[in-house]
């Protein structure tokens, strides 16, 4: 039976194809809100609609089912799915081929990217890569659109478009900038000692610009830029409360970056952590590939004091049905799309690439 129960602001994940006894029951507590699928998750289109469904069954609201899908080196699921470019080809477009048909492309591969999530169920994709590519970031790499901010911010609203005609939000990632750092905040805490004023011109215009256009989310990066706090991005009240959405206008959700990973550990424990995320302005904090730390968190867990956070889970919400993503796929236009996106995929994108955040 279906209960009914507030979202949490708490994004935990699942080990595999089905959800076991015990998952349902972690799924069931108070300070869950959401769900993030891995590779690990996925066996087809068809299991996929199946373990969807039987996450969203569980409560009303329903969880919010999100996966990271950018494309190139982190595409969750392959089989049954186009696959995706990494977002640098959409950059080289622009050089070789002009703004308007690297924009237009860009909406094209929104769309497909959305539409095929949407049509299993799926809410949300961790999309779009807004940090610049500056050469040194082996960990963002071709994730990003370019090394120059307006192009980056031109070619993720094109992006965001697509996601929107697909019935997803966007969220934008990882704030401030993470793209100047050659440490990978999954395996080491990266600093970056620009300051302030050097960021703003440079990495922070195209989540300046995003912000303007409606951008639904950010996530922050586990990067530490001590000349502005000398705080992690994502633990740093400065960064998200006072510049954020004071100094840039955000509106939208705040999602913490995982918590497992090595750049939040410097906080402490995973309940000094999620604690720290919340203080310093995060709505919601994502648990991943830890179970036992998800558990660790719910042991006497207080839901913090967040009027918007019943609304901005429901802002996350896609906002076409399955049956309505697969109406769409059946169109000439949308197949014609994904030709296009999947044209633009070759082996180079995915070549020597680390693995982005995944377990399995």
């Amino acid at each position: 039976m279906t209960q009914v129960l507030a979202r949490g602001p708490v994004m935990a994940d699942v080990h595999a194809y089905r959800l076991s006894d015990e998952e349902k029951q972690r799924l069931l507590d108070p300070a869950i809100g959401g769900v993030i699928l891995f590779r690990r998750n996925f066996q087809n289109v068809a299991q996929l609609k199946e373990l969807v469904a039987e996450i969203k069954a569980l409560r009303q609201p329903e969880l919010v089912i999100a996966v990271d899908h950018e494309g190139g080196r982190v595409q969750r699921f392959i089989d049954g799915f186009t696959r995706l470019p990494a977002m640098n080809v959409l950059g080289e477009i622009w050089d070789t081929q002009g703004a308007e048909e690297a924009k237009r492309q860009a909406q094209q591969v929104g769309w497909v990217l959305a539409t095929e999530l949407s049509a299993c169920g799926i809410d949300l994709s961790f999309t779009p890569v807004l940090d610049l590519n500056w050469g040194q970031c082996a960990v963002i790499g071709n994730r990003s659109f370019h090394g120059d901010a307006h192009v980056v911010s031109e070619l993720a609203l094109a992006l965001q478009q697509g996601l929107q005609q697909g019935g997803m939000k966007s969220c934008g990632k990882h704030f401030p900038g993470h793209g100047f750092v050659e440490g990978d905040s999954h395996h080491v805490l990266p600093q970056d000692d620009r300051t302030l004023a050097e960021l703003e011109e440079a990495d922070m215009v195209p989540f300046r610009q995003m912000s303007a256009a409606g951008m639904a989310a950010v996530m922050p990066a586990h990067v530490v830029y001590p000349q502005v706090d000398d705080l992690p991005a994502g633990f740093s009240a400065k960064w998200l409360k006072e510049i954020l959405r004071n100094d840039l206008g955000f509106q939208g959700v705040i999602f913490s970056d995982d918590l497992t990973m090595e750049g939040a550990v410097s906080a402490g424990g995973i309940q000094d952590r999620a604690r720290l995320s919340f203080e310093a302005g995060c709505d919601i904090v994502l648990v991943c590939n830890r179970p036992d730390l998800v558990d660790e968190l719910r042991e006497g867990f207080h839901i913090p004091d967040n009027p918007d956070l019943a609304n901005r889970w429901q802002y996350m919400v896609n906002t076409i049905s399955p049956a309505e993503a697969t109406a769409m796929m059946a169109t000439a236009e949308f197949q014609a799309a994904q030709a296009l996106t999947a044209s633009l995929a070759t082996p180079k994108d995915i070549a020597n690439g680390v693995k982005v955040g995944e377990a399995f």
